[in-house]
């Protein structure tokens, strides 16, 4: 299987300081900082990044888990918030809520909800993510 890369420079303190990521061959660049981070600044910032990754991820495993089930997904939109709190002292990622709509002809929705319950816990993401409280809204388009 596949190993991606992706990467980041810090130059400077914590607070005064500021990052570029980047990733993708080039595709994704952005600059990251104490204030994107943790008040409003402009950037990105890593938790971000991984709700990126989660909601990607999961909608991946959805539209897997409904193909299986022998549905044809139209799309499946997803988003993650991805909550940093202080936690032990310091700091830790303490949730990732999925919130997502899909529209999947053929099906109800006590079915998708039980899919899409499947990909939250199944997705590589949220694996990666144990010790994470991850919650799910799921919306089947009427």
């Amino acid at each position: 299987m596949a190993t991606r890369q992706a990467h980041a420079r810090w130059e400077g303190t914590l607070r005064e300081g500021k990052g570029t990521v980047d990733f993708a061959g080039g595709h994704f660049n952005a600059p990251y900082s104490f204030q994107s981070r943790f008040g409003e600044g402009a950037g990105t910032n890593p938790e971000e990044l991984l709700g990126a990754a989660h909601a990607s991820c999961f909608a991946m495993a959805l539209s897997l888990a409904l193909t299986e089930a022998g549905l044809k997904p139209r799309y499946v939109d997803a988003t993650a918030h991805v909550t940093i709190a202080p936690k032990d002292g310091g700091f830790a990622i303490t949730r990732s809520h999925l919130v997502c709509e899909a529209d999947v002809p053929g099906t109800d929705n006590a079915t998708f909800v039980k899919h899409a319950e499947s990909a939250k816990a199944n997705c590589p993401v949220s694996k990666a993510l144990a010790g994470t409280d991850i919650t799910l809204e799921a919306k089947l388009r009427a």
